[in-house]
């Protein structure tokens, strides 16, 4: 996972901006730099704690070859890479949140609601959600629904409320490395449990938690989890197996799994757009939905010929950006000028 400068806005309250963005992925971040150039301020809104989308998710480390002049970058790469070119235009990101209403005020502008709480007013919103929101698949742990959100959790989305916790931590990727280590000096007590010796994290991290371990700040387990114990909702307990021990309870108060994250249209699909095969219907000259005043690029826009590919994404973020103008900007007009020769758009990018 990578350390990027980006900072994150709070979670609540009600913003105003020219367009919302919906995916922090690479297109999502292209199109910040081409609505951008043309004065156009962006925020997104992404479930993920941190942008790349699919580029960190899934491929972080393994070469993407077909980015035009570039002979072979990560995907962590391409995200840092366009994290710095879109620095100059102060777009700001809702993190940790999902978009899960949207509604049309009275002057005629969107207003998209997330599931923490804030709200985010704009005359146009942009859909960049590849192929849907990244959602946590659940451990096939018998009633862990009496649980979630209560005292079993599949994401840290407000760090203070573990602190002084007793903590289980389940799973073996980055996730699971990351929060044992960021909580560990906050939490009364934590344990990870995985189900081998060996972890899918960034070896760093593998070996900071050894450490950890090692000093007594922290246990490992190598076991499965079988089953919870609690009522009302409230763990005080998760049974887990290994093969030395048997079966034997961790006395707890949280259970916090990562155990990977699956895509899902999710709420989108209740926006009223015109889908095929789950997704969204454009135009091929601004790549406008069925809905005035929604866009969709990405892995997410339907139309004859699609390519999934981040190249086509960069494209569709250009000409968005130009449809998008006339809905932030009605009143003047469009002048098309090249980064080469203008300028006034090079003092932007630069910064200056």
């Amino acid at each position: 996972m990578p350390q990027t400068m980006v900072e994150n806005v709070p979670p609540g309250g009600t913003h105003e901006t020219d367009v919302i963005i919906i995916g922090a992925g690479p297109t999502g971040l292209f199109a910040v730099f081409e609505l951008g150039l043309l004065g156009i301020k962006a925020r997104i809104i992404d479930i993920l704690d941190h942008p790349g989308g699919q580029c960190i998710e899934l491929y972080p480390e393994k070469p993407i070859l077909d980015i035009p002049a570039i002979k072979t970058i990560t995907g962590e790469q391409l995200t840092l890479q366009l994290l710095e070119q879109i620095e100059p235009f102060g777009a700001e990101f809702h993190l940790n949140e999902m978009a899960i209403g949207l509604t049309k005020s009275d002057d005629g502008k969107w207003r998209v609601e997330t599931d923490m709480g804030t709200t985010i007013t704009a005359p146009a919103i942009c859909v960049a959600a590849g192929g849907g929101s990244f959602q946590p698949k659940k451990p096939p742990i018998p009633g862990v629904d009496d649980y979630e959100n209560q005292s079993v959790f599949y994401a840290v989305r407000e760090r203070e409320k573990f602190r002084g916790k007793n903590i289980v931590i389940a799973g073996g990727g980055d996730s699971a490395l990351d929060w044992t280590l960021n909580l560990e000096p906050i939490a009364e007590k934590i344990t990870l449990v995985h189900r081998r010796e060996d972890f899918r994290a960034a070896p760093d991290s593998v070996e900071k938690m050894r450490a950890l371990a090692d000093e007594g700040k922290i246990e490992f387990h190598i076991a499965q989890i079988k089953s919870l114990k609690g009522e009302d909702g409230q763990i005080n307990a998760v049974s887990v197996e290994s093969k030395s021990d048997g079966e034997y309870d961790l006395p707890c108060e949280n259970l916090i799994a990562f155990y990977g994250l699956t895509m899902k249209l999710g709420p989108i699909a209740e926006f009223g757009l015109n889908l095929t095969e789950n997704r969204i219907e454009v135009d091929t000259e601004k790549f406008e939905s069925s809905v005035p005043g929604i866009f969709c690029i990405g892995d997410m826009a339907h139309y004859p010929g699609k390519l999934k590919l981040i190249l086509s994404g960069f494209h569709e973020a250009a000409l968005m950006s130009h449809g998008i103008f006339h809905y932030v900007f009605p009143d003047k007009k469009l002048k098309f000028q090249h980064t080469t020769s203008s300028k006034s758009l090079q003092a932007q990018v630069s910064g200056n």
